[in-house]
């Protein structure tokens, strides 16, 4: 170090000792004067750092440790860390505070995780946090924590969130009730989360320390959340009156402002008209970096445009843009965004049709798209809306058959994907066909079994748990056997879990000593209380319902109705024959054909024919006095008196013409 450097050094120092919290831009001078003087001082670049943070020129403070080098930055790297996270750098700034082992970093990383949307990273960090107090503030890690909740419920991952109801100290401060009403939201309870909102709102204007502009920022989120909230509740009166008290003119945030405009055209009149609600949304403010919506609201938000472009006739450019959008991410997938493009791609080439009509439209995209979940979930919906079941389960059985053949990890992660799998359980329980829903039932538990718990997606549980709900009723040794592995596995990795503790009691009663197991059930003598085993004894079985006769909604008729002689049905005389008499007994087989009747004697046809032929040519034999005997012959035609024919009439001369066969 020189002379000069070393002369400043205690001047910086001795600057620094002086210093309350208000000196940083004096701090900045004596830094910048130190390092006149020697640029290479690392203890003046580290104070220079720290003073520009302090009065949040960020920007400034990025150039400064590009311009020290690694140096620099790993000597401050926890200010590194945060200065990445406050220029909209947050991926990196995860990368560099992972590194380290200090609760600072830890901070940092936590933040800089949740704004990459790896909530699940976040959330274990703060649980890391507040498990290990130490100097920082209680409140803080309560918000942030409860925001981080909040965020899971929004990105579909609710189970990974330990607290799902909102707790004393939640309510005491305003910030904690909003992200607890987020979460309310989110998981759709919208009454609890219009409460909350309600809650958040009166707790910020009873703050005696903040401005009135620092309190309209701070209701102005809180607001954007109320007009979604009743507008999901159908009132659109209120929901209107509620964003014009927002507005969207002091909204800074360029993320919510543009949230808050869509909100206000779906609660307006304007959403009644699609080609002006078409025409505002195109004026939205599209939110720039580090300033941009998460992907689950920019998904939502996407979803929106091409739902309006869709009302307002705009079939063929809303089929342009999505089709480009579908070959960047390959199929099969499972990502959400994806598919809900693909859903609204069919539905641009169904051009507003349902049903027949649009099925025409969208089979021949399966012919160029045969892997798309989107558009194969949206074909065996349009079949089983058009009562063809059976096309259905061929299409997801085909789609399951060509998953199997690739034999790939990935691929079979999709074909045991838990909403594939209940989509094709359902179709055979509607179908009636109990077999192969079962199999899929155990081929799915035994797939997620193998993975760890961290590895799941998101509703892997509850698919093993409704798969080992139906093994247990399933007569095959096999089938019992799985499903006490898959209750006993769930009830090692959750013990608080009632479902799986129930499970894992019907499914092996001999683990019914354990006090563990039954711990977090109720006894059956409280289950059991309320029930009146008198008047379910004397109510006797319920018997299931005849599918014979047909159902009817009339009341039965009473036993003094029953009992009581029937009047005789009175017989309108236009509906009677004209030569009709009462007298007389109708003929019971007057309602069968002729021909079936008793009486019926057919006519003389061929083999009349043939008798008479025959008579023609007989020779002679005539009839006895008292009649033809029984077995004689006809007599010759002439009767009694005439001559009888002496000799015999050669065939074929005698007689008229005959035809000969031509």
């Amino acid at each position: 170090m020189s002379s000069s450097s070393s002369s400043s050094l205690p001047a910086l120092t001795s600057l620094l000792q002086q210093a309350h919290i208000e000196d940083h831009d004096e701090i900045l001078k004596a830094a910048n004067t130190a390092l006149k003087h020697s640029k290479g001082d690392l203890d003046a670049q580290h104070v220079k750092i720290v003073a520009l943070l302090k009065l949040d020129r960020f920007d400034d403070a990025i150039h400064a440790f590009n311009g020290g080098g690694d140096k620099l930055k790993e000597r401050a790297r926890l200010e590194y860390a945060y200065t990445l996270y406050k220029t909209g750098k947050p991926s990196e700034a995860a990368d560099v505070a992972q590194h380290g082992d200090d609760r600072g970093y830890k901070h940092i990383a936590a933040q800089a995780n949740y704004r990459t949307e790896d909530f699940r990273r976040a959330a274990e960090l703060y649980q890391h946090l507040a498990a290990h107090p130490e100097d920082d503030a209680e409140a803080d890690l309560r918000i942030n924590s409860g925001a981080v909740d909040a965020q899971l419920e929004w990105a579909g991952q609710g189970d990974l969130v330990l607290k799902k109801k909102p707790g004393r100290q939640d309510l005491e401060a305003y910030e904690t009730a909003y992200n607890a009403a987020c979460g309310a939201i989110a998981r759709g309870e919208l009454g609890q989360g219009e409460v909350l909102l309600m809650r958040a709102k009166d707790l910020c204007n009873a703050l005696e320390d903040l401005g009135e502009e620092e309190k309209r920022a701070e209701l102005l989120p809180i607001g954007v959340q109320q007009v979604y909230v009743l507008a999901r509740q159908g009132r659109s009166v209120q929901a209107e009156e509620v964003a014009r008290e927002v507005g969207l003119e002091g909204i800074a945030d360029a993320s919510t402002r543009h949230i808050a405009q869509v909100n206000r055209i779906a609660a307006s009149g304007a959403a009644g008209n699609p080609f002006m609600a078409q025409r505002l949304m195109a004026k939205g403010i599209r939110a720039s970096e580090p300033d941009h919506p998460f992907r689950f609201q920019t998904s939502i938000l996407d979803q929106n445009k091409y739902a309006v472009d869709l009302r307002s006739l705009k079939f063929g450019g809303t089929a342009e843009s999505t089709a480009e959008i579908l070959p960047k991410r390959k199929s099969p997938n499972l990502d959400a965004y994806h598919n809900n493009v693909s859903v609204i791609n069919a539905a641009a080439h169904a051009k507003a049709r349902t049903g027949k009509e649009a099925l025409k439209h969208i089979l021949p995209l399966l012919e160029r798209r045969p892997n798309d979940v989107g558009l194969i979930l949206t074909i065996v919906q349009l079949y089983v809306l058009t009562g063809n079941s059976a096309s259905a389960i061929n299409l997801l059985e085909t789609f399951f058959g060509r998953l199997e053949k690739l034999s790939n990890a990935a691929e079979a992660d999709i074909r045991f994907a838990p909403g594939l799998v209940g989509a094709m359980v359902s179709l055979y329980h509607n179908a009636g066909r109990r077999a192969p829903a079962l199999r899929i039932l155990a081929n799915a538990a035994q797939h997620w079994r193998r993975r760890k718990a961290a590895e799941r997606p998101s509703g892997a549980v509850h698919l093993l748990k409704a798969a080992g709900s139906a093994l247990l009723d399933s007569p095959e040794p096999e089938h019992q056997h799985l499903a006490t592995e898959i209750f006993s596995a769930l009830h090692k990795e959750d013990e608080t879990d009632r479902y799986a503790a129930a499970g894992f009691l019907a499914a092996s009663p001999s683990s019914a000593s354990q006090s563990s197991l039954t711990a977090s059930l109720q006894p059956i003598d409280r289950l059991l209380s309320t029930l009146d085993t008198d008047a379910l004894e004397s109510a006797g079985i319920a018997q299931p319902a005849s599918t014979a006769g047909v159902s009817t909604r009339k009341r039965p008729a009473s036993d003094e109705q029953q009992t009581k002689p029937s009047k005789p049905k009175r017989i309108r005389t236009s509906r009677l024959p004209k030569d009709y008499d009462p007298s007389k007994t109708p003929d019971p087989e007057r309602w069968l054909p002729l021909r079936d009747r008793s009486t019926y004697r057919p006519k003389g046809g061929k083999k009349g024919k043939a008798a008479a032929r025959q008579a023609l040519l007989s020779q002679g034999s005539a009839p006895t006095a008292g009649g033809e005997s029984e077995g004689s012959r006809p007599g010759t035609p002439g009767g009694a008196g005439a001559e009888v024919v002496k000799g015999k009439v050669p065939l074929g001369k005698g007689g008229g013409k005959r035809k000969g066969k031509r």
